[in-house]
């Protein structure tokens, strides 16, 4: 938990019922990760971090471009399948993966170290 940015937690995101995930919500929580990224190593978290941040701001130039429309990620998927473009690189879509993989990456690196991992490269 990153509780030192209230407010931009994961677990703070209401789920919309039949919409989803809701994009500005997940997105600041994903920004909020940032700085936690430099404060982890910012030598050996150069490439995660540079990798991160291209992600959400993809996901981020998608959204803005209506936010109304794209207010979910779900909306912002099902629009890139429809559209045919979810299969393209650097679409909305493809960023959403490679964050995802991210986030589950941090997550396990972050788990071996609460679990008492010393050796930064074994945590990795």
């Amino acid at each position: 938990t990153f509780s030192a940015y209230p407010g931009c937690r994961f677990s703070d995101i209401e789920l919309r019922e039949e919409e989803g995930i809701p994009t500005e919500e997940f997105l600041e929580s994903c920004y909020a990760i940032v700085p936690v990224l430099d404060k982890l190593g910012p030598t050996v978290f150069a490439p995660v971090k540079m990798d991160f941040v291209g992600n959400i701001k993809k996901i981020n130039q998608k959204f803005i471009t209506n936010k109304e429309e794209f207010d979910t990620l779900q909306k912002i998927v099902l629009h890139e399948v429809n559209a045919g473009v979810a299969q393209v690189r650097n679409s909305a879509t493809e960023a959403l993966l490679w964050l995802k993989r991210g986030l589950k990456f941090l997550k396990g690196f972050l788990t071996e170290v609460k679990n008492g991992e010393k050796n930064i490269q074994t945590a990795l």
